[in-house]
């Protein structure tokens, strides 16, 4: 691959140096953190993307799988998945509760946190050759992400900086649309809203229509779509409706990176969902912020676009070359970087094996 060491320079430190809670040892790392991250979903997203337009999401996913598990178990990180591939994917690894990483940080013992992977955000995407695809993995300290075990869905608003203050999710749709046309000093027929094309969506897009704003729909992959909406550039200004909870805590640690807000509150799907999440402790009415989702600002986000979308370009495949997208945050000092990376095929799947 191209030497994207250079473009990640001293500001994306080793993860146990960001903290003293995490500092173990006095070594010094042997490799930057952010770039071993995108080094797991350049291996996921290149394993992944081989099954583009192939029909077969359940062979895309165990592929991405893995190679995003062969890839972690090098990183110097003693992590415990706690959003993985879930009782929902029968997921062989990468589940919740797994330890990853190598466990090592230099001659001492690595940092431990939670991690919340997803080696294909948008498997049906992915199948069909359709946008938005991601390879997507999380880093945060650990006990710091919210436990999406009780409640699988949650409703969600997420835009960018400029009016991350003024949006809650308990005003009207046309009021927060409103806002953020004001914030943003665009009038309210140029914002375009992303929405998951469900049914469930059919009186929101009504009320978006209805105010005058542009929905954009996407098939699967709210973390691409959420992402999107918080960043500058992308031609979406903001997320609206229910997605899924896990996705809500990895998008939330790219907010604590990139700025903007998230807002979600637990949208279970039945008395008996309901009933479990308050017996866990759950305020089901609670409006959860970005600092609620992921506590800590001491976190690392990482995707690599599988297929093209509004957020990073797909795998390439030419050859023997094959060149990857990939988008790295670290939420401590806010930095963001674009990673464009080279591969040569042969020696990268020697190198993964």
């Amino acid at each position: 691959m191209n030497d994207t060491a250079d473009t990640l320079n001293h500001d994306d430190q080793s993860f146990a140096q960001l903290s003293p809670r995490l500092a173990v040892g006095d070594s010094e790392p042997d490799r930057n953190l952010a770039l071993e991250l995108v080094r797991v979903t350049e291996a996921a997203a290149i394993a992944g993307g081989a099954w583009v337009g192939r029909g077969d999401k359940n062979g895309a996913d165990g592929a991405a799988v893995d190679a995003m598990r062969s890839l972690l178990d090098t990183v110097n990180l003693n992590g415990v998945v706690v959003i993985g591939e879930g009782e929902k994917d029968e997921a062989p690894m990468l589940f919740n509760g797994e330890r990853v990483g190598n466990g090592r940080h230099g001659n001492d013992a690595a940092p431990e946190a939670d991690v919340a992977v997803d080696p294909i955000d948008g498997t049906r995407l992915t199948a069909l050759g359709y946008d938005n695809a991601l390879s997507v993995l999380a880093v945060a300290e650990r006990g710091s992400m919210f436990d999406p075990s009780a409640v699988f869905y949650m409703d969600k608003l997420v835009t960018g900086p400029e009016a991350a203050d003024m949006v809650d999710l308990r005003l009207p749709v046309k009021q927060n649309l409103h806002l953020v046309a004001k914030a943003t000093g665009k009038s309210i027929d140029q914002l375009n809203v992303c929405v998951l094309d469900r049914p469930r969506h059919s009186k929101l897009v009504e009320e978006i229509r209805e105010a005058g704003a542009r929905t954009r729909f996407i098939m699967d992959g709210d973390v691409a779509g959420a992402i999107a909406a918080a960043r500058e550039g992308t031609g979406v200004d903001v997320l609206m409706g229910t997605g899924g909870t896990p996705e809500g805590i990895v998008t939330a640690c790219a907010i604590r990176a990139i700025g903007g807000v998230i807002q979600g509150r637990l949208a279970p799907k039945d008395d008996e969902e309901r009933q479990k999440a308050i017996d866990a402790g759950h305020d089901v009415d609670k409006i959860l912020t970005t600092e609620e989702l992921v506590t800590s600002d001491n976190c690392y986000f990482a995707a690599t676009g599988i297929t093209d979308g509004d957020l990073l370009r797909g795998v390439r495949y030419q050859g023997d070359r094959v060149t990857t997208q990939s988008i790295v945050m670290r939420s401590k000092s806010g930095t963001v970087r674009i990673v464009e990376a080279e591969h040569r095929r042969r020696k990268w799947e020697s190198y993964t094996r």
